[in-house]
């Protein structure tokens, strides 16, 4: 990949939008397109669209979208890459840095470039002179789980899942991958669970298994929002605990002061800390306040 630090206005050439690569990355969401729309209808397009030397949009397909919506113009910068796969790879770990894609994103972009890096592969393969005398007239399918996950950033075990869920695994179990519902580890796992289930009883079968993987998530949530309720109960409880040992006296006070040789700074810090936390426990007086029960005449 280079930079040929070419330029053109979208008034000079009117980029290419191939779909394969405009859809390589997950779309994105109605509230990110939304706020990207609003920014650049308001503050134009400042960021430029990456196209290749065929003018093929590589990154900034939303922005051109949007800019040909509005009638914006654009600028855009030409990139040189060997071939579209190289291309590909760029544009995805450009936009890792601005999205965040879990694994299970990451693995199905993987498999959209697999076509592309198993023909390179066996390229690669064919021009080995060393491998040319020994290698059988058939040569077995070069196994590319290990280049398709450094594609993406993946760990090979990983991709390894991911490429026998989209395999084996029913639309059920992948549709709760797509939707963050399940991990790739637990979508694989149900996979395995399924193998021995007949193929008419699969769907089914899956199904029940998603929602119940559904319900125990939901309980360890509210586990954790209960484990969390409590924490904060707790530092309630040892902040009263602790302030009502405090007895405000000018002697106490000066104890602590004297006893800790606080420097002028530190006392007038401490100071502002105190009025800070008779503000805090001020606003817990009135929240209680309005827990007691109402009266009725």
């Amino acid at each position: 990949m280079q930079n040929t630090k070419i330029e053109y206005s979208s008034s000079d050439r009117t980029p290419v939008v191939l779909p394969e690569m405009e859809q390589l990355l997950p779309p994105l969401s109605a509230e990110q397109f939304s706020a990207l729309e609003g920014d650049i209808s308001e503050n134009g397009c400042y960021a430029p669209v990456i196209v290749n030397e065929d003018m093929v949009i590589v990154d900034g397909h939303n922005r051109f979208r949007i800019c040909k919506k509005y009638g914006l113009p654009f600028q855009m910068l030409v990139f040189s890459f060997a071939d579209l796969l190289e291309a590909k790879q760029w544009a995805l770990n450009t936009q890792k840095g601005r999205r965040n894609l879990d694994k299970w994103e990451l693995g199905k972009i993987a498999l959209k470039l697999r076509p592309e890096i198993e023909a390179r592969a066996r390229a690669n393969q064919g021009t080995r002179t060393d491998l040319s005398a020994t290698l059988p007239k058939s040569s077995p399918p070069v196994d590319t789980r290990k280049e398709l996950a450094q594609a993406v950033g993946l760990g090979e075990r990983t991709m390894g899942k991911v490429m026998q869920i989209d395999e084996h695994a029913p639309a059920v179990i992948r549709q709760a991958l797509d939707s963050g519902e399940l991990s790739v580890s637990q979508g694989y796992d149900l996979t395995r669970q399924l193998r021995d289930v007949p193929a008419e009883e699969r769907d089914e079968t899956a199904a029940q298994m998603v929602e119940l993987a559904r319900a125990k998530k939901e309980i360890c949530q509210l586990d954790a929002e209960a484990d969390r309720r409590g924490k904060v109960a707790g530092l309630f409880c040892k902040a009263f605990e602790r302030a009502v040992m405090l007895t405000p006296t000018e002697e106490n006070v000066r104890c602590w002061v004297e006893g800790t040789r606080m420097r002028a700074d530190e006392i007038e810090d401490s100071a502002k800390d105190a009025e800070k936390l008779s503000e805090v426990f001020a606003a817990i007086a009135e929240i209680l306040r309005t827990m007691l029960p109402i009266k009725v005449d």
